[in-house]
C-alpha cells in the first residue's frame, strides 16, 4: 500500500482547536498538505487558520460538531468543495468525565459514547467514500492506551476508546477484503500534556490529571504524519503506553493491582475544581486554545516512538539485544 507525500496531501484534521488536534494541523500545512480543519469553536479555528497563513500554508476552517452525522459529512463534503479531494482523514474530537461509575447518570454516559464513538465511527463513514473514490488514503482514528486497558474514574472513556478498537479493526479486514488500499490506523498515546485536563467535566472535587508521565503533543502529531505516509495498523505514542500495554497482555491483575495503588490519588490534582467549572462537556471552553497544558514540568521523551518511526534503529536495537546477550551467555558459559 503506498500513501502520498504529505506535501501532495489534502488532509482533514477534526478536532483541530487545541492540544493534539491543534499541533497536528500545524505540522501537516508546514510540511506542505492542504488542511482543513474543524472543531465546535469558531474562534479558535480562525486563530488556527490565522497561524498556518502566515507561514504561508494553506488552511481551511469549518465549523462542526462530531455528535451529528450530519455535521460530520459536511465536513467531509466541504474538505472535497475546498480542496478537490480527500487523502487523510485524522479524527481527534473527545471529552472526559471524571466520577466512579455509580456517579455517572446514564447521560453523561452516553454523550460520552455518542462523541468520543460515535463520533469516530461518523468520521470513517463520511471518508471512506471519497478515499475510495481516490483509490487509496488513510484513516487515522485517535484512541487511547485507555482502548487496551481502562482506569479508575473514566469508565465511559474506556468503554468508547475499547468502542474504537472494535470497529476499525472490522474495517480494516473489509477493506482488504475488498483490495482498497486504504490504511486505518488507531494511534493510542499514553497521557499527553494538553488541555484535556483543564476542559474535563469532574465529580471528583479537584481538577483531573494524568498518570505521569506526560508527554508532548508535538510527539503524538509527529507519531500521526509518520502514519499518513507509512500504513501503520497501530501506533502506541510514548513508552509508558507500551509499558502498560504489555503489562496488561502478561497480567491484568497485576495492572489491576497498580490501579489499586496509584490510579486514584495520581489522577486527582491539588486545584480545586467543582462539577459546575467550565469544562467542554457539553460546549467548547473558548480560552482553551492552546497546544500544550499545565504539567510541562513532568513531560518526558519517548524513545520506542523513535525505534517505531525507524525501522533500521528498531532492527538496530534488537540486533544489539541479542548481541549483548549472546555475549552475557558466554561469560557465563563455565570454562573447561
Amino acid at each position: 500500500m503506498q500513501l502520498k507525500p504529505i506535501n501532495q496531501q489534502v488532509v482533514s484534521v477534526v478536532g483541530a482547536s487545541s492540544g493534539i488536534g491543534r499541533v497536528t494541523a500545524l505540522e501537516f500545512a508546514k510540511r506542505g498538505a492542504k488542511v482543513l480543519v474543524s472543531a465546535r469553536g469558531e474562534s479558535k479555528l480562525e486563530s488556527l487558520v490565522e497561524e498556518i497563513r502566515r507561514f504561508g500554508g494553506d488552511a481551511t476552517a469549518f465549523v462542526a460538531d462530531v455528535q451529528s452525522y450530519s455535521e460530520v459529512k459536511a465536513i467531509a463534503d466541504k474538505t472535497v468543495e475546498v480542496y478537490g479531494r480527500l487523502d487523510t482523514w485524522v479524527h481527534l474530537p473527545a471529552i472526559s468525565l471524571f466520577a466512579l461509575f455509580d456517579e455517572v447518570t446514564p447521560e453523561e454516559f452516553e454523550r460520552v459514547i455518542d462523541v468520543n464513538l460515535m463520533g469516530q465511527v461518523y468520521g470513517a463513514m463520511a471518508a471512506l467514500p471519497y478515499l475510495k473514490r481516490e483509490g487509496r488514503g488513510a484513516l487515522i482514528h485517535i484512541s487511547s492506551i485507555e482502548g487496551r486497558r481502562s482506569l479508575p474514574y473514566q469508565s465511559a472513556y474506556s468503554a468508547a476508546k475499547h468502542g474504537i478498537e472494535g470497529f476499525t479493526e472490522s474495517l480494516r479486514v473489509e477493506l482488504a477484503h475488498e483490495k482498497m488500499p486504504i490504511s486505518v490506523t488507531s494511534i493510542k498515546p499514553a497521557v499527553v500534556n494538553t488541555p484535556f485536563w483543564n476542559n474535563a467535566r469532574t465529580k471528583l472535587g479537584v481538577k483531573p490529571a494524568g498518570i505521569p508521565p506526560y508527554y508532548d503533543p508535538k510527539l503524538v502529531a509527529e507519531a500521526i504524519l509518520y502514519c499518513a505516509e507509512h500504513p501503520t495498523r497501530d501506533f502506541l505514542v510514548g513508552d509508558a503506553a507500551k509499558a502498560l500495554d504489555l503489562a496488561q497482555r502478561i497480567s491484568p491483575s497485576l495492572v489491576d493491582s497498580l490501579l489499586l495503588l496509584v490510579g486514584f490519588p495520581l489522577q486527582r490534582s491539588s486545584e480545586p475544581k467543582s462539577e459546575e467549572a467550565p469544562n467542554n462537556f457539553y460546549q467548547p471552553v473558548a480560552e482553551h486554545d492552546r497546544i500544550d497544558g499545565d504539567f510541562s514540568n513532568q513531560v518526558l521523551p519517548s524513545i520506542t516512538d523513535l525505534l517505531d518511526k525507524n525501522p533500521i534503529l528498531q532492527w538496530g536495537a534488537v540486533a544489539g539485544a541479542v548481541a549483548l546477550a549472546f555475549i552475557a551467555a558466554q561469560a557465563m558459559t563455565p570454562k573447561e
